[in-house]
């Protein structure tokens, strides 16, 4: 799609994608019947950000499949489902999902569901993919009951706007114009609007001197500072930051040197800067600077630090809902790359966090949000249950947390308890998950699903609704090229759900150790040696 159409949309679509919107609360005006509703649901989970920056997660031309709990909502008898991906899925991992419906019979679920695809694997999003194909547009509204319709993605941007006229359907998401307080600059203004404390930084800039000059300026305001954190404006899972380290140049430090000298001293600095993401470089970073805009940010210094984060959504009648909290797993060079969450987040914060997202929620709300949202937070260890939050940033978005929250709940069909911060299943459990869109080993790529399920079924990995524990897979279409596979293990204590994933890791490691070719054990399970078959 090019800029001349984007801007199109932008100045004379705005009235009309709006106008389309506000059918949603008229069609669903309170939560129990946006969940419970007859509805027909278009999902395409295109990650329409810089491609560029997509690139930097590996397999993410596979990240379209995390989606794919949505299928769960066709356990409503009366739910129908379109999804779209760039290429077909493998029909096991659709017979996966569909099996987990508890109830439901197989058959009755999959001819409520079509799967359409574009079979484009080229560095487009897929949005843009469908937009270039409007026999495929046709036949998505042939197939949809338009009153009783909406579309969902996994971030809003003018290319669903577009698709969502173009379909007919409203989009349940925050307009494409609002996306700008799911930015690192908009975020840290929603933080300040909402008095939300969060760490010194600056307003976005455009090139290395500017960026520069707030470098300095920051240290200026925070003399005592030992890092900070630059971080292009759009990003993914923290592979847009880069760590700048000061104490090589304290000598330069205020009260010591010039503002000039110090300004010259960061732009030196620029270029030896620890990056997040793999195979990252100033000359590349700094080039996405003028597209992207860039922060830099005081780094939160503490022993035992943590990231937590809550997540949220906004209801088309305007009401906001905490969904969430999960202390997230961190790794990478300096600890900034998402790889995991557990749920909930320990007790000492969680309800904390939950007010600080209800009143991000409310203004969020007010600015006429919709949907998804979530914040993530640096929580620093005080001493005597105390801790120190501050929010980084603002997710308008699905995100990692995303599709594992929403396994167990269409699971389970239970409810979160606002006032414990807890999740209990309709028999009354607690629930607990340990979640990861990141095990990832050598040992593991050649894989395929078909393998993946063998695998599963032989040592009983699976989820089983009577127990409501186990283990549910996603990201399958990854583990054959890259070795990499999503895991959401749920039990009835923390510990239970570590044990759970652990047990998962084991298994895969032990079928795919060296002297273990990976057929013995599954296929024996399916063709015993006792019949005279292998």
């Amino acid at each position: 799609m090019t800029i001349q159409m984007l801007n199109n949309f932008s100045f004379e679509s705005s009235d009309k994608f709006r106008h389309l919107q506000l059918t949603l609360g008229e069609r669903w005006k309170t939560v129990e019947t946006f969940d419970s509703g007859d509805a027909d649901i278009v999902i395409v989970p295109s990650i329409s950000i810089d491609q560029r920056e997509l690139q930097k997660v590996e397999g993410c031309e596979h990240y379209e499949e995390r989606l794919l709990f949505s299928l769960i909502r066709l356990q409503n008898p009366r739910n129908r489902l379109i999804y779209i991906t760039s290429l077909p899925l493998h029909p096991s991992i659709i017979d996966y999902y569909l099996q987990l419906l508890p109830g439901i019979p197989f058959s009755h679920a999959r001819n409520r569901l079509l799967l359409l695809s574009t079979y484009d694997s080229s560095l487009k999003p897929l949005t843009q993919k469908v937009l270039e194909r409007p026999r495929l547009i046709a036949r998505i509204r042939q197939a949809l009951r338009l009153e009783k319709s909406f579309m969902i993605c996994y971030n809003a941007t003018e290319l669903e706007g577009e698709l969502s006229l173009k379909i007919g359907v409203p989009l349940y998401a925050a307009a494409p114009d609002l996306q700008i307080w799911g930015t690192k600059s908009g975020s840290r203004q929603i933080f300040a609007e909402s008095r939300v404390p969060h760490p010194d930084g600056s307003e976005r800039v455009w090139n290395q001197l500017d960026l520069a000059k707030a470098a300095a300026d920051l240290w200026e305001r925070q003399p005592r500072l030992k890092r900070m954190v630059v971080k292009l404006n759009e990003g993914v899972s923290g592979e847009g930051n880069a760590l700048l380290d000061l104490r090589p140049i304290m000598s330069l430090a205020p009260g010591e040197a010039s503002h000039t000298e110090r300004v010259a001293a960061m732009e030196e600095r620029f270029q030896r800067m620890s990056f997040q993401a793999k195979q990252e470089n100033w000359e590349n970073f700094s080039g996405r600077i003028a597209e992207l805009g860039a922060i830099v940010e005081a780094f939160v210094e503490g022993e035992i630090k943590r990231s937590p984060s809550v997540q949220g959504r906004i209801t088309p009648g305007g009401e906001v809902e905490i969904l969430s909290t999960h202390d997230q797993i961190l790794g990478g060079p300096d600890g900034q790359i998402y790889l995991g969450c557990r749920f909930p987040a320990d007790e000492v914060y969680r309800l904390q966090l939950q007010q600080i997202g209800l009143k991000i929620g409310r203004n969020l709300a007010a600015k006429g949000a919709l949907e998804r949202f979530g914040v993530d937070f640096i929580a620093v260890d005080k001493g005597n249950e105390e801790w120190d939050i501050q929010a980084i940033e603002i997710n308008l978005r699905k995100g990692g947390t995303t599709h594992p929250f929403m396994t167990l709940k269409l699971l389970t069909n239970g409810r979160y308890d606002l006032s414990t911060g807890l999740f209990y299943s309709q028999q009354g459990r607690p629930k607990y998950y340990i979640a990861t869109d990141n095990l990832q080993k050598d040992r593991y790529r050649g894989l395929l699903p078909n393998d993946l399920m063998d695998i599963i079924a032989h040592h009983r990995l699976h989820f089983d609704t009577g127990t409501e524990t186990g283990t549910v897979f996603h990201l399958m279409g990854c583990l054959s090229e890259f070795g990499k596979l999503g895991l959401t293990s749920i039990g009835d204590s923390p510990q239970q759900a570590e044990e759970i994933y652990n047990r998962v890791v084991k298994v895969l490691d032990e079928e795919t150790s060296s002297n273990n070719n990976g057929l013995c054990s599954s296929l024996e399970y399916i063709f015993p040696t006792s019949t005279g078959w292998v």
